[in-house]
């Protein structure tokens, strides 16, 4: 089951698209610099020579300045099951998704210690309004999921649940060790092996359906 690429970008969006990048790392930087609550929005607005109303356009929160990073992956795994190939389970497309972000060492996946990653990681899960936050992204992510694996409604979010949840899961257990001092690759192979009971569990149960 394959999907058509969309159309490319216009001049236009492009253009939206490089601002909300420059607003988002600005804001990061002063928020790693001096820290999330002692920034205010309108200081992120004027350091991006930004009115904040011209701001607020592109970002409804402060929190959504740190988020936007995650915005780009709010609908992989419904990308992943709708592009899955012919007689791929949808189950099996999320695991070899997930293998692959692990060996490319993905952020997403928490088995990243890159620098930078590891003090933006430090400061989402450190704020608490951002982790707040952060769960309404997994919720839209949880329903994009649910429309691409189809069938009753029901039933599809109660899969895509699940499937968020084990990925949110290995995720997490990635970034707790690597920011307590352990490197990518000594996380690695714990990381793989749990990947591998994670979705072998979806697929006792998921995979019924979705296998």
């Amino acid at each position: 089951m394959t999907t058509p690429d969309p159309p490319p970008p216009s001049l236009r969006e492009l253009k939206k698209q490089r601002t909300r990048v420059r607003l988002s790392e600005t804001a990061v930087r002063l928020f790693l610099e001096k820290g999330y609550d002692a920034v205010s929005v309108a200081e992120v607005a004027a350091a991006a020579d930004v009115s904040k109303p011209t701001l607020f356009r592109y970002f409804p929160s402060k929190e959504d300045l740190v988020l936007y990073r995650f915005a780009d992956h709010e609908d992989e795994a419904a990308r992943v099951v709708a592009g899955r190939g012919d007689g791929e389970s949808a189950v099996g497309a999320l695991r070899g998704s997930f293998l692959a972000g692990l060996a490319r060492r993905d952020p997403v996946t928490g088995l990243c210690d890159h620098p930078g990653v590891l003090a933006y990681l430090r400061l989402l899960y450190g704020t608490p309004s951002l982790v707040a936050r952060m769960h309404g992204y997994q919720e839209r992510s949880e329903r994009a999921l649910a429309r691409a694996l189809g069938g009753p409604e029901v039933e599809a979010r109660l899969a895509a649940g699940q499937i968020v949840a084990v990925q949110r899961i290995l995720a997490e257990e990635n970034v707790r060790r690597i920011t307590a001092g352990e490197t990518a690759d000594e996380v690695e192979a714990d990381a793989v092996r749990a990947a591998e009971l994670g979705f072998r569990q979806l697929e006792v149960g998921v995979g019924r359906r979705y296998g």
